[in-house]
């Protein structure tokens, strides 16, 4: 069974989420399919009421790296998990390059995250500079080892990681399946050489960075990825659903 990450990112009110997900509930086969939606904070109560019962996930896009106090406009790890939400994203290229978000905020996040009983979606990926200059390996092993600093092992279970190439993101751009087979590799390396074996085997990694309808069936060949983040593509009911479908 394929995971499908949603991230809506800054898109949709409250009332445009319901509506969104009146249609989108009433068409797609979540018995199918391992999906999590990542909704804008002011949407997670009716995300939390709509999805209930029908075997999806809940997502919110971030939080903060501090639990609680002095924070204004920041989220904590307790006020998402009693919001409903299963699932967080953190670290992801847009905040790294706009928030200047690096390795210890992130790792902090990840732990409040499990601290608070939450799973945690890391984006990592290369820029197309360190592409172009062989640095692919040496980005993704400092992002890893740093926001994975100090874990156990058995806390794997709880963390996705999301092969995100920042110069695929919203760029309509992206990696044939054998570069993603590459990055892959790469990244189950650096859990094996920190963990074990064993954890980089069983470790979930998804695909993200312009994905559509057009390109799933041909992302869908690669080789040892478990699913995909989807952004852009999922803002539109029908589109997602199509994408949905073909994914299995």
């Amino acid at each position: 069974m394929k995971t499908l990450i949603a991230n809506f990112k800054m898109n949709m009110t409250p009332t445009q989420t319901k509506d969104y997900l009146i249609t989108f509930l009433s068409r797609v086969d979540s018995e199918k399919l391992d999906l999590t939606l990542c909704l804008p904070y002011t949407s997670l109560f009716i995300g939390d009421f709509w999805c209930a019962d029908k075997n999806i996930r809940l997502g919110a896009q971030n939080l903060s790296d501090e639990e609680e106090g002095r924070n204004t406009g920041e989220i904590s790890g307790a006020m998402l998990k009693d919001s409903g939400v299963d699932y967080v994203i953190v670290g992801h290229s847009e905040r790294r390059k706009r928030f200047k978000e690096d390795g210890k905020s992130i790792n902090r996040k990840i732990k409040i995250g499990l601290k608070n009983g939450l799973g945690l979606i890391l984006c990592v990926g290369e820029s197309l500079a360190e592409r172009n200059t062989l640095k692919t390996y040496e980005v993704l092993k400092e992002q890893i080892e740093s926001a994975l600093k100090g874990l156990y092992e058995n806390e794997l279970e709880r963390i996705i990681i999301a092969y995100e190439p920042v110069w695929a993101v919203g760029s309509g751009k992206t990696p044939s399946p054998k570069e993603i087979e590459e990055a892959v590799k790469e990244i189950k390396k650096v859990v094996c050489d920190d963990f074990s074996l064993g954890a980089s085997e069983s470790i979930r990694i998804v695909y993200g960075g312009s994905v559509d309808s057009k390109n799933i069936k041909q992302l869908n060949s690669c080789k040892n990825i478990n699913g995909f983040l989807i952004g852009q593509a999922c803002l539109d009911p029908n589109e997602f659903l199509k994408i949905c479908s073909l994914v299995r």
